[in-house]
């Protein structure tokens, strides 16, 4: 299994809805690198839900629900991509973008690297060294 990285702000969908709601389509991706990692995704594949803009942290792990499909919200029909989450369970302390960047261990996280990608892969060692960090 993969894991992964995607990012919401929360005022358009937080993380507390998805719990709610127990699963979501993730779709409106219209960044082709952000795409491709949609495309690689395989069921299962663990996935964590940051915060962007207000909070800017991570906050809940999720799962890959349903693997790339055509995304329903593209009028260029299958050059969009979207999956299906569905959570596993909010992170009972958060874990900060400050956090992160202030360890030498999360340097290579494309997070901080390239902070506009909404949607990214991450290597096990530092995904289970986030799980650690929010529970």
């Amino acid at each position: 299994m993969s894991p992964w990285l995607v990012k919401q702000e929360p005022s358009s969908y937080p993380f507390s809805q998805l719990l709610k709601d127990k699963k979501v389509t993730w779709d409106g991706v219209r960044n082709y690198q952000a795409r491709n990692f949609l495309r690689q995704m395989k069921l299962g594949d663990p996935v964590l839900y940051y915060h962007s803009v207000e909070q800017r942290a991570i906050v809940g792990l999720a799962k890959i629900k349903k693997t790339a499909f055509p995304d329903p919200t593209s009028p260029q029909g299958e050059e969009w991509t979207s999956v299906v989450l569905s959570a596993v369970r909010a992170f009972s302390q958060p874990v900060t973008l400050d956090q992160l960047k202030a360890d030498k261990k999360f340097s290579e996280l494309l997070l901080l690297r390239q902070s506009r990608l909404s949607v990214m892969p991450l290597p096990p060692t530092l995904f289970q060294a986030i799980l650690k960090l929010g529970q």
